[in-house]
């Protein structure tokens, strides 16, 4: 399926660059043979480096090479923001064209107008994208939930849990990006405090500042977490439990903590990164983590795996991963975005059998340094009684 989306995504590019040279081509003919020319290869130079950059992007991401920042910042990022923003010039010109022939223009001032007008507003998508790059990317907001427990102990009625995910710290996460949003977590005041992985991107990344700035985070009850996909990746698995407990992080692999509230018992178990091509065995043996008795909450950077933790007896998920399709269009009353394409629980909240899920939209992103209509978030999980 990755490999099936990655192509598409290539695919698209292509055909946005293709259409856009075309209607370059078709500006050029008013233009002297010199400013043609310049047109010409400005638009060449610029549709090689987005195609190239997406290509070196997809091959670093299959062979897990760790690409500088510089290299991702200008090359590989710039990449997918001039793909993003063309193709939705190609999309928005394409429309326009077709409309514009149902309409009779008669009139070649008419005429001139509209296709001035067309070519105007097909500057939009560029500028939609550089608020995505340049604004809400790093636009952190709280997103309160309220999910309902059946037999929630009366001590845990209330109980308010603070979740950050996907950090991705690296070229398009700053370190003081992250500490403005470990702060805005502890003003939450939560009970406790949670991580659902991807602390970074890519071997190389600044994993040690990201433990430390995230150790920064206070709750009563302590701070856990679980391993995403990129520490996987990058090989730093043992690496962060070891640090993440020396700087006061628990990361909880394949394991279970059993914390007492008051006269109620939260047992908080978490897994690494589930992988897709073992979905027939997620959480496999995982039913051995659970407490009877206690309210079971399932720390998973996966969310895929809410059926699976569903029939494992949890009755809460806390997950990542999908940062809420990063980029997020509403067509038709529905959601389109990339995550759609891998999983169904893409972000918020969900229910199954009277067992909830919630997926963080987390703070960070991968791959394109943009976020539209799927803002960064920290997330306050607040458990109320059914």
């Amino acid at each position: 399926m990755r490999l099936l989306l990655d192509f598409a995504i290539v695919a698209v590019a292509v055909w946005a660059q293709w259409a856009l040279g075309r209607r370059l081509e078709q500006s050029a003919r008013g233009m002297s043979r010199a400013g043609a020319a310049f047109a010409r290869a400005a638009w060449t130079l610029c549709a090689a480096w987005c195609l190239s950059g997406l290509l070196v992007n997809v091959w670093a991401g299959y062979s897990h090479y760790p690409l500088s920042a510089n290299v991702r910042i200008f090359w590989c990022g710039a990449a997918f923001v001039w793909a993003l923003g063309s193709t939705g010039a190609a999309l928005w010109l394409r429309c326009w064209e077709v409309v514009t022939r149902r309409i009779p223009q008669a009139n070649p001032g008419r005429r001139k107008l509209l296709r001035t007008a067309g070519i105007a507003v097909a500057g939009a998508p560029f500028a939609v994208t550089g608020f995505g790059t340049f604004v809400q990317r790093t636009r952190f907001r709280v997103r309160e939930t309220a999910i309902s427990i059946p037999g929630l102990a009366p001590d845990l009625a209330g109980f308010r849990i603070v979740q950050l995910s996907d950090i991705h710290l690296g070229p398009f996460l700053s370190a003081p990006e992250l500490a403005r949003a470990v702060a805005a977590a502890n003003e939450l005041q939560g009970d406790l405090a949670v991580i659902t992985g991807d602390l970074i991107s890519v071997a190389g990344d600044p994993l040690d500042e990201c433990l430390a700035e995230l150790a920064r985070l206070r709750s009563p009850h302590g701070l856990f977490g679980c391993l995403g996909n990129h520490e996987l990746h990058a090989e730093a698995e043992d690496y962060t439990e070891r640090e993440g407990r020396r700087r006061g992080i628990e990361f909880l692999r394949r394991r279970a903590v059993l914390l007492r509230i008051g006269g109620a018992r939260l047992n908080l178990a978490g897994v690494d990164y589930q992988r897709t091509k073992d979905r027939p065995r997620y959480l496999h043996g995982c039913e051995t983590l659970r407490a009877e008795g206690a309210l079971n909450l399932l720390l998973s950077h996966n969310p895929d795996v809410f059926p699976a933790a569903v029939r494992k007896g949890f009755d809460l998920t806390l997950a990542g991963h999908t940062h809420g399709g990063q980029v997020t269009v509403e067509i038709l009353e529905q959601t389109v975005n990339v995550a759609r394409f891998v999983t169904p629980f893409v972000a918020g909240r969900y229910q199954q059998g009277g067992k909830s899920l919630y997926v963080s939209r987390g703070i960070g992103t991968i791959g394109m340094p943009t976020r539209l209509g799927a803002s960064p978030e920290i997330t306050l999980v607040r458990l109320e009684p059914a």
